[in-house]
């Protein structure tokens, strides 16, 4: 549910159709393709009818890039397609206030830092208002979200927008993924996961946030036994140069929680029955 591929303005490993080539080698089923900058929703059409057989999906991300929390580019992308939302990311306020000093740099941060030195770039954004509320374009993007059925995931936004949003969300019946809880930038506690996860929301734990010293594998394997699998979704994140490719960091996951004790069913219901739930896609049996 979480893959960064080209193109895109950051180099990538490989481009979509590369990647659907090689889930088709791997007998993987599709992904998302998420954009820090643009829609993806057209691309996964192409994707979808070059590549037979692959589920990509599309998607946006409310950065300024889109004109931030844009209800119009929001509905647009619904109407293309799109099956999640992502609310904000490098543009997120949270990001540029609560990532710690010595954390590890995203590797969006080069060209979101030239970006951010232009005059006149925007300010980052924030779900909430002073009193602590969802903000007017906040909330009507999440309506729009809910009126199209798509998956709202919480982006890098922080932990009170990440709280106000699941249940904003959860009121209207909808399906909400707090995005790599694990990621310095809100490095949830296995409590907060927990009290996230009897609110309704699902929580996603990336490959990448471990692989590459965000947090340590045995955090994110002891917050994954604290919830349960039922409510996680395993996604890898992947798609940068300097890491493994997708398909074999999505195993190397599975791998890692096999040994520590989860279940093949544990691990199946996270990485596949679960996504599949939230995207509304049918599962394949093997006969």
């Amino acid at each position: 549910m979480h893959v960064h591929v080209a193109p895109d303005v950051i180099e990538r490993r490989l481009s979509d159709l590369d990647l659907a080539s090689e889930f088709l080698t791997h007998g993987l089923r599709g992904f998302v393709l998420k954009s820090h900058y643009v829609p993806t929703a057209e691309r996964a059409a192409v994707v979808r009818q070059v590549r037979p057989g692959i589920e990509a999906v599309g998607s946006i991300t409310l950065n300024h890039a889109v004109g931030g929390l844009n209800p119009a580019a929001l509905e647009i992308s619904a109407r293309l397609g799109a099956r999640v939302v992502w609310m904000p990311t490098v543009d997120a306020a949270n990001e540029w206030t609560a990532r710690p000093v010595n954390a590890p740099p995203p590797a969006w941060g080069a060209v979101q830092a030239e970006l951010m030195a232009r005059a006149g770039y925007p300010a980052p954004i924030s779900l909430l208002d002073p009193a602590g509320q969802l903000t007017a374009p906040a909330s009507e993007c999440l309506e729009l979200a809910l009126a199209h059925g798509m998956v709202v995931a919480t982006g890098h936004i922080g932990r009170a927008e990440v709280f106000a949003l699941v249940e904003r969300v959860q009121a209207g019946d909808g399906a909400v993924v707090v995005t790599h809880a694990e990621f310095p930038s809100l490095n949830l506690s296995a409590g907060e996961q927990l009290e996230l996860t009897r609110r309704g929301a699902f929580i996603e734990h990336c490959f990448t946030t471990a692989h590459t010293g965000k947090t340590t594998w045995d955090t994110l394997i002891s917050n994954i036994r604290a919830t349960g699998p039922q409510q996680v979704v395993i996604s890898t994140d992947l798609g940068q140069t300097t890491n493994p490719p997708v398909a074999a960091g999505l195993a190397e996951f599975a791998e890692r929680l096999l040994a520590a004790g989860f279940s093949s069913a544990a691990v199946t219901r996270m990485a596949v029955t679960n996504p599949c739930q939230l995207l509304g896609i049918g599962i394949v049996q093997e006969v």
